[in-house]
């Protein structure tokens, strides 16, 4: 089963010109649209006076977006660009990997590249590390708070709890607490 993939680019265009750059987009996000597995588009600029501007779009698997990559209504958007926004950054993203990105705020002129995802490894055992004890925990409560609750229930109740604790407070806590394992920099009592 395949993922969505997102993809995020960082375009670069003269302040100057703001008004011409939001109609390129929004002509794009109407071609985009007409593709099968388009799950969404949108963008967002660093300031009103930044030649910055971060676009996303999504697609629910490979083939989706394989399909509007290629597409000659993409070639025909993007050459209508030309010479007005230039590219500077292309990522896509599937899977879990923005649970570990730490929030962050750069700068126009910071160039550094960002740092690359833990290895799925190390997500996997981050993950596990916050699931067990907190599935073991949920099970037994569950358990002793209602013993003859049926299978089904038992996990619609345990989902309904584990999911938001998980995602708002257990995975950021451990990512932030073992960020240096994840970055693979030496713990913090060894510096």
């Amino acid at each position: 089963m395949s993922s969505p993939v997102t993809v995020s680019i960082t375009r670069h265009v003269d302040p100057a010109h703001a008004d011409q750059m939001l109609a390129w987009i929004r002509a794009g996000g109407a071609l985009a649209v007409r593709f099968p597995g388009f799950l969404g588009t949108g963008w967002v600029r660093t300031g009103a006076d930044s030649d910055e501007w971060h676009m996303l779009y999504r697609f629910a698997d490979d083939e989706s977006l394989h399909g509007w990559e290629h597409s000659s209504q993409r070639q025909w958007w993007l050459g209508a660009a030309q010479g007005l926004v230039g590219e500077s950054r292309l990522e896509r993203r599937t899977g879990i990997e923005g649970w570990f990105d730490e929030p962050s705020s750069h700068d126009v002129e910071d160039l550094r590249p960002p740092a690359p995802a833990p290895p799925r490894w190390k997500q996997a055992t981050m993950i596990w590390l916050v699931f067990f004890p907190l599935s073991l925990v949920v099970t037994l409560l569950l358990g002793a708070l209602a013993p003859d609750l049926a299978p089904l229930w038992r996990v619609l109740g345990t989902t309904l709890v584990m999911t938001p604790v998980m995602t708002y407070v257990a995975l950021p806590w451990m990512t932030r607490a073992l960020g240096w394992w994840l970055a693979g920099e030496p713990a913090p009592w060894r510096r």
